[in-house]
Parts: structure tokens; C-alpha cells; sequence
């Protein structure tokens, strides 16, 4: 019976992790996963910043037991199907974002910048092991997206 509810556990997990199955896209599925942060984020957004914060980080720490849970059950390192650390990421990158979807997008495009660029240090990110590694690299690429954006929009260019 317990072996059940682990197994299970680790089903639902897995299925957290790609994104309720968004990462199987044959595709581009970091893209869709990313696509799949914009409803958390237009739920969050009603916030307030500290809370916004919490959740955030509430989500990626979910986020390093839920991927280690799913890479073992893919069995491969940081899998394209895992794609829970592109949604938030998207919502890191979206921290204190103006509102309106001209800055979803601006936000989306920066975020699937840096995720698929990785400078540094994201690529040395991107080599960590486990549900961490898994994460790492997304959050510093939401990190440098959201300081993009915020430049942005403190320059006036939008």
C-alpha cells in the first residue's frame, strides 16, 4: 500500500514537473512550458510584491523536489519534458512587471532569450546536478530577464 502512494506520488509529481504534460510536445516544449507560466503569473500579479516573492520561491523549491522526483522517473539529466523550471522562471522574470500584455511579451521573449542563450553564469548553472541543477540555470535566466525588463521600462522604451 505505501509503495502505491509513492509510486503514485511520484506519477503526480513527474506530471507537475512537465508541465500536466506540456513538456512531451514534440517541439519546442520549453517554449510551451513557458506559455504555460503566463495564467500562474496573471494569477499572482494580483499580489502584492512580497507575496509575489514568497510564492515564487515557495514554487521553485517545489519545483527542486518535484524535478529530481520526475528526472529519476525519465531517467536522463534535466530532461526537455521537465519544463515546471521554465514556468517559473517566466514568473521570476516577471517579477514587479508593468501591467499589460505588451510586458507579457516583452517579458516572455527576454526570458526565452537568456533560458536558450545562457550567459554566464547560467551555463555553469545549467551543469548542477539533480532538481536543483534542474532549476538553477531557469531562475538565474528569469533573474536576468527581469533585470532586462526592468531596465526597459525604467529607460521609457516601451
Amino acid at each position: 500500500m505505501i509503495q502505491l502512494q509513492a509510486q503514485w506520488g511520484h506519477r503526480a509529481a513527474t506530471w507537475v514537473a512537465t508541465g500536466f504534460g506540456v513538456g512531451r510536445a514534440p517541439i519546442a516544449p520549453g517554449t510551451f512550458g513557458t506559455l504555460l507560466g503566463i495564467p500562474l503569473y496573471l494569477i499572482l500579479r494580483m499580489l502584492s510584491a512580497p507575496i509575489y516573492a514568497l510564492c515564487v520561491v515557495v514554487l521553485f523549491l517545489l519545483g527542486v523536489w518535484i524535478c529530481q522526483i520526475a528526472e529519476a522517473r525519465l531517467g536522463s539529466r534535466d530532461p526537455g519534458a521537465i519544463v515546471w523550471d521554465e514556468i517559473v522562471g517566466f514568473l521570476i522574470a516577471m517579477f514587479l512587471a508593468p501591467a499589460g500584455w505588451r510586458w507579457i511579451v516583452i517579458g516572455f521573449v527576454l526570458f526565452r532569450v537568456f533560458d536558450v542563450w545562457k550567459p554566464f553564469p547560467i551555463r555553469e548553472m545549467d551543469r548542477l546536478e539533480g532538481g536543483f541543477g534542474v532549476m538553477a540555470d531557469d531562475a538565474a535566466a528569469g533573474v536576468y530577464a527581469c533585470i532586462a525588463l526592468q531596465l526597459l521600462v525604467w529607460i521609457g522604451a516601451y
